[in-house]
């Protein structure tokens, strides 16, 4: 994430600017990680909507919290 947030990295994240983590997960293992990663990205704008507001309704940036800083 912090790659992501000082634009370190190329891809999706540069090209549309997007730096704020509204959302994550904590799971066991990378394989897990990717197994959820590709299933959410099947999902319906709509769906992705509704789990983010679920949790976080402002959007906030989530970054903080989860790197303790």
């Amino acid at each position: 994430v912090f790659e992501h947030k000082e634009k370190l990295l190329g891809g999706f994240t540069a090209k549309y600017g997007v730096d704020r983590l509204v959302w994550y997960e904590m799971l066991e293992t990378m394989d897990d990680a990717i197994v959820a990663e590709k299933r959410i990205k099947r999902w319906r704008r709509r769906w992705k909507t509704e789990l983010i507001e679920g949790i976080n309704p402002e959007w906030d940036d989530l970054y903080q919290l989860l790197s303790g800083e």
